[in-house]
């Protein structure tokens, strides 16, 4: 997957593979949709996210939070011009891992259909904010002084695509054993 260089890019990929992924999400029986992942014995991926993840809501409302992240770093960084805390308050780009458990936690209550809603809702709410800017404001470095030496679009880039990307993977793994 080229990686977007422009608004139009950036919002055909962040809807392509978001389609992709619901399709692949809808073409789940319910059952695949609820079961827990089982990789089996053979399986030997040591990402902290392929333990942690164990169904398909674990990975809609990890992709739901990380829009709420992006909206929060927007709403503090873009629109209020302050710096806000990247990823999270307390954490780093390496202790993503504790952040991701810490959001794991957080969402063990909502229910599938519930987590299907939040997402639903929340893309639509990240492509309004994508809308909302001019393709330089979305790929001109130091735009904003949050983003230090990326650009905005590159954080909506990571928030989309390339994390619906990740959990197509993720769900073709998952798919693939269940089947077995």
């Amino acid at each position: 997957m080229p990686r977007p260089t422009s608004k139009p890019e950036l919002i055909a990929a962040a809807n392509e593979w978001f389609g992709k992924l619901w399709a692949l999400i809808d073409s789940m029986s319910d059952e695949e949709q609820t079961a827990t992942f089982n990789y089996g014995s053979d399986f030997n991926k040591t990402e902290a996210h392929w333990k942690r993840d164990k169904n398909l809501r674990d990975i809609i409302v990890h992709l739901y939070e990380w829009h709420q992240m992006v909206q929060r770093w927007h709403e503090e960084g873009t629109v209020n011009g302050g710096m806000p805390a990247v990823p999270g308050a307390g954490y780093t780009w390496k202790t993503l891992p504790e952040l991701n458990q810490k959001i794991w936690e957080q969402y063990q209550d909502i229910s599938l259909e519930n987590s299907k809603a939040m997402l639903l809702e929340s893309h639509a709410m990240v492509m309004d904010l994508v809308d909302a800017h001019t393709n330089e404001e979305l790929f001109t470095r130091g735009v904003y002084k949050w983003t230090k030496s990326s650009t905005l679009g590159a954080y909506f880039i990571s928030c989309t695509s390339s994390h619906y990307d990740w959990a197509i993977k993720k769900l073709k793994v998952h798919i693939k054993s269940y089947r077995k």
